[in-house]
């Protein structure tokens, strides 16, 4: 088994090696140095941290419910049915709100992201994190014992952030989660 510090040098070298591939993709950006990729009914947009940082850092008394994963993450891929069926029941909320973070490669945003959101019914606020060369500083940024291991799973409300679980999580405790900072 690795220790943290070993799985943060594979992710690091894994997500280094994902930044060179999506260094040559043919996406269009809009004015605002966003890339957004649409269908009917969802939209991945590919964002650096910057940009990630003032969507889930708001000061609007919602509680953010933002879960890092991707579509090559077997246990992601698992655990967002779930997600999703939480999502149904808390988004008429307007407390409440939930992002889903993607890791996969940028240029993949639509040939294989929203293929995968729409497949599975995603209707929530996916944004791809197309920031590899730092991730040395926003995955600390995001939790100081964060190994970089994905599906992790952060809650903020006003800016602050109120819990992060590493790993799978399973429905029963995301819900407790939610039901006690909404």
């Amino acid at each position: 088994m690795f220790d943290k510090t070993s799985m943060r040098i594979l992710i690091i070298i894994l997500m280094a090696m994902t930044s060179v591939l999506s260094q040559g993709q043919n996406t269009k950006k809009n004015m605002s140095g966003l890339v957004s990729v649409n269908n009917v009914d969802h939209k991945v947009t590919v964002v650096n941290f910057n940009k990630l940082e003032g969507i889930i850092h708001k000061n609007d008394n919602k509680l953010y419910v933002v879960n890092f994963w991707a579509t090559w993450c077997r246990p992601c891929v698992m655990e967002l049915p779930e997600f999703m069926e939480v999502n149904r029941m808390y988004q008429k909320n307007p407390n409440f709100k939930m992002i889903l973070v993607s890791l996969d490669l940028s240029k993949e945003a639509e040939s294989i992201v929203q293929p995968f959101l729409v497949k599975n019914k995603m209707e929530v606020d996916v944004y791809l994190l197309d920031d590899n060369k730092r991730m040395n500083q926003w995955i600390p940024a995001i939790d100081s014992k964060w190994s970089g291991a994905i599906p992790a799973t952060v809650f903020y409300r006003n800016g602050k952030k109120l819990e992060f679980k590493e790993g799978k999580m399973e429905k029963k405790e995301l819900e407790k989660i939610i039901q006690k900072h909404l």
